[in-house]
């Protein structure tokens, strides 16, 4: 006999268990839990998983004609790791009950749209069109998705919910992310005659200086102005030698292509060369689009700051809309004492179920 999925139990069991970025063993674990508890209530849904074994992804179908456009359902179990925990209320991987919330990391982001999605898919009609993709490392670059994208692509989607945490109001896009690594080379010499070298982390420091001012960023009138963030710089081993070598990973969000972004660093005389290690397009849904006006749920008049695996679904789901819509506080997202609302999870499950239900 089937049965409902609970979605305190559910939700608590994976916020105890790490699933940190990288960790593909961990992540593979909830990703079966996940299926194994949304199988067990919709016995009829068909299982799909991944074969890369550093990527692991789990998809979720209902056995409805291959022509008929299915509601896609994409979450990812990854979190950032719980940095610090001594700095923590609680342990960040307790799962505490309190006050109506669920304490510890990945709670908002996302168990709780892992959780609300898996629920609603499993009470679902079983003649509902609806597919549920669960995805690892997310938090990295939407990885999984990447993996998961050719099986995403046999598949006629029309519509596509990403159940990160917006409070429950339905977020019509965000920007892309373009990940750099620039690196500068020069040459080795003592500390104590560095005119005999090159210092190559003086030269990146002089691009660094430059970007701010010269960088080409677009704008968009919904995405708004593209970003750009020097988040990790590394050079040199020891304080008396001369660098030979430097490099900065800049994280730059996008409302194009990026192309602008990359011929500019590649174009500064400092620069010996660049490393692509993410690169993500925008996401934007128009408000007038048929299938959103429908929802039952607030439409946000600006987009999401992060990105998400939305980026990469774009690419394989053609013109159906997408839309980023889940429980969980956008502030405590890769925060310390991070909760969610056990009122906004059991929102959401009635919400996508009120959705599903109207899916034909």
């Amino acid at each position: 006999m089937s049965r409902a999925v609970d979605a305190v139990d559910l939700l608590r069991e994976l916020v105890r268990t790490p699933t940190i970025s990288g960790d593909a063993a961990a992540q593979r674990a909830v990703l079966g839990a996940v299926a194994d508890a949304v199988t067990a209530a919709a016995p009829h849904l068909q299982r799909r998983d991944g074969t890369d074994r550093d990527q692991p992804w789990t998809l979720l179908t209902s056995p409805a004609a291959p022509d008929r456009p299915r509601l896609l359902l994409a979450c990812h179990v990854d979190t950032v790791p719980a940095a610090d925990p001594g700095s923590w209320q609680r342990d960040p991987f307790s799962a505490e009950l309190d006050g109506g919330r669920i304490w510890g990391r990945g709670g908002s982001d996302m168990k709780a749209g892992v959780v609300a999605s898996a629920a609603a898919v499993a009470a679902a009609d079983p003649e509902t069109p609806v597919a549920l993709l669960l995805t690892s490392d997310e938090e990295t670059g939407s990885r999984g998705a990447a993996a998961a994208a050719g099986a995403v692509a046999e598949l006629a989607v029309g519509a596509v919910v990403v159940p990160e945490a917006t409070g429950n109001r339905v977020v019509l896009g965000h920007k892309g992310a373009l990940w750099l690594r620039v690196r500068a080379e020069g040459v080795a010499a003592h500390g104590s005659t560095p005119e005999r070298g090159h210092n190559a982390l003086l030269d990146l420091v002089a691009v660094l200086g430059r970007a701010g001012e010269q960088l080409p960023l677009g704008t968009e009138p919904f995405l708004g102005r593209e970003t750009w963030n020097p988040g990790v710089l590394r050079s040199g081993t020891v304080p008396n030698v001369v660098p030979d070598r430097a490099e900065a990973v800049v994280d730059q969000r996008l409302v194009g292509t990026g192309d602008q972004l990359r011929t500019w660093w590649q174009q500064q005389p400092e620069v010996a060369g660049i490393d692509v290690l993410v690169d993500l397009p925008p996401v934007r849904t128009p408000a007038d689009d048929p299938w959103v006006t429908t929802l039952p749920a607030e439409v946000e008049p600006t987009p999401a700051t992060y990105f998400t695996d939305a980026s990469v679904l774009t690419g394989v789901t053609g013109r159906a809309p997408i839309v980023v819509w889940g429980p969980g506080t956008p502030a405590v997202m890769h925060a310390v004492d991070e909760y969610v609302e056990l009122a906004e999870v059991h929102q959401a499950v009635t919400a996508f179920g009120d959705v599903l239900s109207r899916w034909r």
